[in-house]
């Protein structure tokens, strides 16, 4: 039972994240890995993709990262050869390769956390599951969310009179994440719009305050994995998953499709899916402008998993 707005929910943290990792260490050549930014998180719903293909995929996308450290980790310390699908957000994939920039840090704090957590950190994870899924906690968050309830976030963002926080707007949490790490948006997002407008806010100062991309370095590293992990019989997908109206704007400012995407895909030589390409997609909006609604986001799912079986992305396993 939600109270004063909050409810029990799941903390996507290094740990829920790890647990998925380790799948890919059995996983075959039949299973498909998503790996990117929230976009990938919250547009693949895992149900609707299994549905589809016969098969759940493993979902390892994190908010507010590059996804070439995984892609790396993937490669180097793994003999997966089955499906990567790369979520491609250019303010985020072409970001950066600075070890200590905040999008690579992020996901590569999590890959070290895989390979150096010890058996008491395993098992404190899964003695907190019960206590997260029924109880709302006065913790801090991994990530950058404020809408928690512990006294160190509380006190950084009390309002008094004319006096603001400094940095960054407040950022509230907008989803809910299950064990396997399918993140749908909240209702709230969906339904309130000054709610949804406090999170684009947050958008809008990432627009303003983040350094010029990275095209060379980032293209340089990412094409490097790419060869050797299609070179074994990887298949290699590129997703862009939607956005809309002000923060796809920027994005076609900032990171003309011509010189970004299609200059990825056209030296990726992979198959690659915008969502601009097809009409189902064309005009599907974003609440806060970056994610879609679980509505949405289970027909962009289960669209985007027909489309890839008929283009031979992809196998259906259910009639094999």
């Amino acid at each position: 039972m939600a109270l004063s707005g909050y409810y029990p929910n799941l903390d996507d943290n290094k740990d829920l994240w790890a647990v998925q990792r380790t799948k890919i260490d059995k996983a075959t050549k039949n299973d498909v890995v998503f790996i990117g930014a929230s976009r990938v998180l919250f547009d693949i719903q895992l149900n609707e993709w299994e549905k589809e293909t016969g098969k759940k995929p493993i979902q390892l996308a994190s908010v507010g990262s590059t996804p070439l450290p995984i892609f790396n980790d993937i490669v180097e310390n793994t003999e997966f050869a089955g499906t990567v699908v790369v979520g491609v957000t250019p303010p985020l994939f072409f970001s950066t390769t600075f070890l200590m920039a905040v999008p690579w840090k992020r996901e590569q704090f999590r890959v070290d956390h895989y390979f150096k957590r010890t058996y008491a950190q395993r098992l404190n994870h899964a003695l907190s599951i019960p206590l997260q899924q029924n109880l709302v906690l006065m913790s801090t968050s991994e990530e950058e969310w404020t809408s928690n309830i512990d006294l160190k976030t509380l006190l950084k963002n009390i309002k008094i009179g004319n006096r603001q926080p400094k940095g960054m707007p407040p950022f509230y949490q907008f989803d809910d994440i299950t064990l396997e790490r399918n993140t749908e948006m909240t209702q709230r997002t969906v339904n309130d719009t000054a709610f949804a407008n406090t999170i684009k806010k947050v958008w809008r100062f990432y627009g303003s305050t983040s350094p010029p991309p990275e095209k060379d370095a980032t293209m340089s590293f990412f094409l490097k994995d790419a060869k050797a992990f299609t070179e074994r019989g990887g298949n290699l997908i590129l997703l862009r998953c939607p956005s809309s109206g002000g923060a796809r704007m920027g994005e076609n400012m900032g990171f003309p499709r011509v010189d970004f995407w299609n200059d990825l895909v056209k030296q990726a030589n992979v198959k690659a899916y915008h969502f601009e390409d097809y009409e189902q997609f064309k005009n599907l909006e974003c609440p806060e402008l970056s994610h879609l609604s679980v509505k949405d986001a289970r027909y962009f799912t289960t669209e985007l998993a027909k489309i890839m079986i008929a283009d031979g992305a992809i196998t259906n396993q259910k009639i094999n």
